[in-house]
């Protein structure tokens, strides 16, 4: 029985074609970063101080710049809280001593060290007893990355990868052009949700489109591939935020990419697994004549004359469950071990990407130096999983990133260089760790139940990023170590964690939830049928 794998030999299993479309899913991939970590640069919190008329009327009386007013602020906690009474005889232009009176919350709002650069906490007076809410800005948009990972899947099997590309590509430019005229921060809120759900929608749909499109061999290194393309999209992030100092306009910047992705409706072609698995096996071997076609290739094989194929496309979806990831010991183990691992990923990774905008120094310069030694990661993955192993490697990668957020707690602040070293080794092991959970994930569980099986540990990263903003931006408030603490303790668990799954390297990947539970007589009896 011939199945699509075989006519995708005879077109060519990642050729001329293959690249093409890889190549424009990859730029499509990119713009994923700005959006995900944008706040570091959108929703930066600059020095401030009470704003009060009286000391306003004087400042323009005696042409300070705005920052000449904090030396009027009471000292200690001088970011809410002024003084209660200000008496206009006693301000003159040589300035005031009031040390000692009386002070009270902020009343009449905040005076910002802007240092020309505006962002949307300075925009809605987000600080003091309304600081939470900055973390409502990268929740939320979390909370659209939920819901767009679970509706993309369903709606990219209804009806098809490049249809839910392009909607969900829309939706992103519509709700990310929201955003930046958004009236009021409720609104901003709101349409960020809308914004995660396109963006996140459309990296799935593409990530599942190309990964449809190539041979079985060359799945691995193009999904990892795919998502080292969000590194890349990092690097043009700095750049962008130094240029343009308002973070509407760089909402607007980040946005932009994804216009032109419209035009990928004449450039990408559907998935033809997809539409044969619809009965729409004209349309599907068009597609396939057309791989082979640009690849130099020749088809034996017709796809509308070969009924098989649609049978062989076609997964017993209805049969799974919930229940199958968690009813027996093995399988509940592996989907305990990979949420919790999916969980620490997105918390870990977006923790140690945020907390570069509140730290000191110039976030700029740190934010290029950490986000370049993610290049190293996708290329270590490929070298290590078909000679090591996956799980060391894997295991590896967690806790060597969590030792490095223990050992950076205590690096003195005035070794700026040394830190971010420590850190971006640090960063190297969560992106590691990141890119590998994906395929580790799909190589543990059975056919029928693969796709439900990582849609669901997946969404844990999800979940994962509602809870990074809070934990890092009110812990830091406490004590600016206690969260690279917290993330060093869950990568070392995550890590040792890992080393409880089993090594799928070599393995054929299990039909069912007997091959999980009963491994050695599974392998027999594959080692058995390979033998023939």
């Amino acid at each position: 029985m011939s199945t699509f794998d075989d006519i995708l030999e005879e077109a060519g299993t990642f050729g001329r074609y293959q690249k093409r479309i890889f190549a424009l899913l990859c730029l499509a991939a990119m713009p994923w970063s700005g959006v995900y970590v944008g706040i570091v640069f959108q929703g930066f919190t600059p020095d401030h101080w009470c704003r009060h008329p009286a000391v306003e009327r004087v400042r323009e009386g005696c042409g300070w710049r705005p920052r000449d007013t904090r030396a009027l602020a009471p000292p200690g906690d001088s970011r809410c809280r002024g003084y209660e009474r200000w008496n206009g005889t006693r301000l003159t232009c040589d300035g005031a001593n009031l040390t000692g009176d009386p002070t009270v919350p902020c009343s009449h709002g905040w005076v910002y060290d802007y240092e020309g650069r505006r962002s949307f906490v300075t925009e809605f007076d987000l600080v003091c007893a309304d600081a939470w809410l900055v973390d409502m800005y990268q929740a939320t948009l979390n909370v659209g990355f939920l819901g767009g990972s679970f509706a993309s899947g369903y709606l990219a099997d209804r009806f098809g990868r490049k249809l839910v590309f392009l909607l969900c590509n829309l939706l992103a430019i519509i709700s990310g052009v929201l955003v930046a005229v958004a009236p009021n921060y409720i609104a901003v809120l709101v349409f960020r949700i809308l914004y995660g759900f396109g963006v996140k929608g459309q990296w799935v749909a593409g990530f599942v489109l190309i990964t449809e499109l190539v041979g079985v061999e060359h799945r691995k290194t193009v999904g990892i591939i795919f998502q080292f393309f969000f590194s890349v999209g990092l690097m043009f992030l700095p750049l962008v935020a130094y240029l343009i100092t308002d973070w509407r306009w760089i909402q607007v910047a980040i946005t932009a990419p994804y216009i032109l992705f419209m035009s990928y409706y004449w450039l990408i072609p559907e998935s033809p697994r997809w539409l044969l698995s619809q009965n729409y096996s004209k349309k599907a071997a068009e597609v396939t004549k057309a791989i082979a076609k640009e690849n130099k290739k020749t088809l034996t094989k017709n796809i509308e004359v070969c009924p098989n194929l649609i049978h062989s496309l076609t997964v017993d979806s209805a049969k799974a469950s919930l229940m199958d990831l968690v009813r027996t010991p093995k399988m509940r183990k592996h989907t305990f071990i990979l949420s919790f691992s999916w969980f620490t990923c997105a918390v870990v990774y977006a923790g140690l990407i945020m907390i570069l905008g509140i730290q000191g120094g110039n976030v700029y310069m740190d934010f290029v130096v950490t986000g370049l030694v993610e290049f190293p990661a996708a290329f270590f993955i490929l070298v290590t999983i078909e000679r090591v192993g996956r799980r060391w490697p894997y295991a590896v990668a967690n806790v060597g990133s969590g030792l490095a957020c223990l050992i950076a707690v205590f690096v003195p602040d005035d070794m700026h260089w040394f830190k971010i070293a420590v850190a971006c080794v640090g960063r190297l092991g969560i992106t590691m760790a990141f890119e590998m959970v994906t395929f580790v994930n799909a190589e543990l569980y059975p056919t029928f139940v693969r796709n439900l099986g990582v849609a669901v540990c997946s969404t844990l990263s999800d979940v994962g990023g509602i809870f990074a903003p809070f934990l890092l931006y009110r812990l830091a408030v406490i004590w600016m170590a206690l969260p690279i603490i917290i993330f060093g303790f869950l990568a070392i668990i995550a890590g040792g964690l890992v080393l409880l799954l089993p090594e799928t390297k070599g393995m054929p990947l299990p039909e069912t939830i007997d091959d999980i539970e009963h491994p050695d007589r599974y392998l027999g009896v594959a080692g058995t049928c390979m033998s023939w």
